[in-house]
């Protein structure tokens, strides 16, 4: 009934001399097609264009990302499926079955305790790795950029978020010698390495694209660089942080010569140990946006 009345109401108007047509006001409703929950609240999705860019490609299990940071909650019931498992490895038996130097490095390893157990104690690795690639379409959460990578957590940073540049060497070394073909690198500072930089160069000899964090001071890195992002790399991509109306954030470095693009990076919704989520800013989120890209 409601829809003869409608036809009937667009007769009318149809009729009158002032309207030239008469169609539906028709309901359309957002292009991304997951059910994950907080899909809503994932305001840089759009913003991206990462619908448009999933009909293309939603990411291959073949592309395995380093998470180069405080470790992952390889627990989180949100990136089960989309974790790197070391095929080479066989777990809890004591050995260094691919013999690549480190035993039952099953999730990856953690250069800050020399250790192979990767979890996460502060949170900001599993941030960052929601954002490239949680679990999608599952119904449990958020997206991720890129559906189907694998991350393996290579932990150098501490529980409280600071590491050293010899773990971070380390962590880069393994990740160019295990072929990951993309890093996250959310951290940096003010110093200088050579070795680091040489690291980074072999990794990129081998294929793979390194994503850096431009650094949170508000700075031009042109006159006063922060590393990993200001080496003169060709494989690194020098990241900031734009907010949902594409400027810069407040707090986000530039520069003209030494930062590449911007990605969104103010109030990002994704993943915290035990199963949580928070929004969180920083060019450290906004870094994992174009990893997942990357992949």
């Amino acid at each position: 009934k409601e829809n003869k009345d409608l036809k009937s109401v667009a007769e009318k108007l149809s009729k009158d001399p002032a309207v030239a047509y008469v169609e539906p006001d028709y309901i359309v409703n957002r292009t991304i097609s997951t059910n994950d929950p907080q899909l809503s609240n994932q305001w840089a999705l759009p913003k991206i264009k990462a619908a448009e860019a999933w009909k293309m490609t939603k990411g291959s299990s073949n592309v395995t990302v380093a998470i180069i940071d405080t470790g992952i909650d390889y627990n989180h019931p949100d990136l089960q499926g989309n974790l790197w498992k070391n095929p080479g490895e066989i777990a809890k038996n004591g050995i260094d079955d691919d013999q690549n130097g480190y035993i039952d490095d099953v999730y990856g390893w953690d250069f800050r305790n020399d250790d192979n157990d990767p979890m996460d104690g502060n949170g900001h690795g599993t941030h960052v790795a929601g954002t490239i690639a949680a679990a999608t379409n599952n119904g449990k959460l958020i997206a991720g950029v890129a559906w189907h990578a694998k991350m393996s957590g290579l932990k150098f940073l501490s529980d409280k978020g600071s590491g050293s540049t010899s773990d971070a060497i380390d962590a880069v070394a393994y990740s160019a010698a295990m072929g990951f073909k993309v890093s996250n690198n959310s951290w940096g500072g003010s110093g200088n390495s050579r070795a680091l930089k040489e690291a980074i160069e072999k990794a990129g000899m081998g294929g793979q694209v390194f994503c850096a964090a431009a650094g949170n001071s508000r700075k031009d890195n042109d006159r006063a660089p922060p590393y990993p992002s200001s080496y003169d790399c060709k494989n690194i991509i020098s990241v900031a942080a734009s907010d949902s109306s594409d400027r810069l954030a407040s707090f986000s470095c530039y520069g003209k010569n030494s930062v590449d693009l911007a990605a969104p990076g103010v109030r990002i919704l994704s993943l915290l140990p035990n199963n949580r989520t928070a929004s969180w800013s920083g060019t450290s989120m906004a870094t994992p946006h174009v990893a997942g890209a990357a992949v």
